[in-house]
């Protein structure tokens, strides 16, 4: 399979080049050249196969020209170590529940295969990776404990200072090895900036050799596509998965990136909704027409607080720059501060059911958007202990701290300061070449 760039200018990839490089030459994203159907029959008895068996078909479509599939099946494999169910919250309402991974967040799933596969590309090489990734709050850490002991790979997280949560910061800053937190004085799209200029600067390439785990990386979102086929599996089985929608909490848009692939492949899906919060660049886009980026705002949502996302570009050019197109897929809503809290509160009073902030955007605009004759499933994509406050505030009850949550606060953090200018970011990563 060979790759090309959204901003076309670039030569095509074949898939070690995208993954290894994670950003094109010209700064677009890569593209797949084609989007394999899987064939009718797969979809006739998906409901009768495992959450691997379904990824590892999936997985074998994508990747399965370019990696033997021994290897494939293994790095598939060790990637769902553990599952994500479909949980009834209504009667016709599911939470696609992507927290149950180890670091209890959706992003797991992508950046435990980015990891290894990786790991598979450079094995022989002898030359040190270094993996930039900006987060908002679980990339980081998901990120980070995907990459953390694996040889010859330096993984540098950075995040805006004092908007992700307690929790979640102690994820990516406790470990120490081979990896360092950066603290950005300013927001996520400063730490997207400045991670995107790194890719862009031939000094620094020629001293060090850079990629991304942040969804630009093409093995980071595809494999988010193996738990929307898992899903619509479990629903098949109980009946339910006609006249299915989808809802995703959005913020760089590499979740929906992936549900929308997933349903070019054939996924039966009849539509989505991108739920946004106050960071509405992507459902102005869809009123309008026109794609105007503006600085983010901090929300309870943090990990959606994103004002220019990436993977904007990967939706534009799948849909080949048709606006009228991507409307008729996807609908958009905007979930306020207010809403999310009071979300979380009703749900949880009339389906005795937890929802993250994230989740809370999700079920809310499926909620309010779901036909009489729709079934829909939204993405929890985070545990609620991530944001004790908010979810404690909105319950009125005290949430449970998983062990695998207590363990990292308990950690040291450790942590390299950035004023978020670029010059200082690029001393720092050459630091590492001496």
């Amino acid at each position: 399979m060979k790759y090309y760039s959204t901003n076309g200018k670039a030569p095509v990839a074949d898939l070690r080049k995208a993954v290894v490089k994670g950003l094109a030459e010209d700064r677009g994203l890569y593209m797949p050249e084609r989007i394999p159907a899987l064939p009718q029959s797969f979809f006739e008895r998906i409901q009768e196969l495992s959450f691997t068996e379904i990824a590892c078909t999936v997985a074998n479509a994508f990747f399965g020209e370019d990696v033997p599939p021994e290897v494939l099946n293994r790095i598939v494999g060790e990637t769902l170590a553990f599952d994500c169910p479909v949980v009834p919250v209504t009667d016709r309402i599911f939470s696609l529940e992507l927290f149950h991974g180890p670091t209890l967040a959706f992003k797991d799933v992508g950046a435990r295969f980015m990891a290894r596969l990786l790991a598979f590309f450079t094995k022989d090489s002898g030359e040190a990776l270094n993996v930039l990734v900006a987060t908002s709050g679980d990339t980081g850490s998901a990120v980070a404990n995907g990459f953390l002991g694996v040889p010859g790979i330096h993984v540098y997280v950075l995040y805006p200072k004092g908007k992700v949560s307690p929790i979640q910061e102690s994820q990516f800053t406790t470990l120490g090895g081979n990896i360092t937190a950066v603290e950005v004085a300013g927001s996520f799209d400063d730490c997207q900036t400045l991670v995107k200029n790194a890719f862009m600067d031939a000094e620094l390439n020629d001293a060090l050799h850079l990629t991304s785990a942040n969804s630009i990386n093409v093995a980071r979102f595809l494999p988010q596509s193996f738990y929307f086929f898992n899903a619509y599996a479990r629903l098949k089985a109980l009946g339910r998965a006609d006249r299915l929608v989808v809802c995703v909490p959005s913020g760089n848009f590499g979740n929906l990136c992936s549900a929308l692939f997933a349903k070019r492949m054939g996924l039966p899906v009849s539509r989505f909704i991108a739920a946004n919060n106050r960071n509405d660049v992507f459902y102005q886009y869809l009123q309008t027409g026109e794609y105007v980026p503006k600085p983010s705002i901090q929300t309870l949502a943090n990990a959606m607080d994103v004002g220019d996302p990436s993977n904007f570009a990967r939706i534009y050019d799948l849909y080949e720059k048709d606006w009228g197109r991507i409307r008729a897929d996807i609908s958009g809503a905007v979930v306020t501060d207010d809403e999310i809290l009071a979300t979380i509160s009703a749900c949880y009073k009339s389906n005795d059911y937890v929802l993250d902030p994230h989740g809370a955007c999700g079920f809310k605009a499926i909620s309010d958007g779901l036909r009489p004759e729709e079934t829909g499933v939204f993405c929890e994509t985070a545990h609620p202990a991530k944001f004790l406050s908010t979810v404690e505030k909105a319950i009125g009850s005290p949430v449970a701290i998983p062990d695998r949550l207590a363990a990292f606060l308990k950690g040291e953090k450790q942590t390299v300061p950035l004023s978020g200018s670029y010059s200082e970011f690029k001393r720092l990563l050459l630091q590492s070449a001496t």
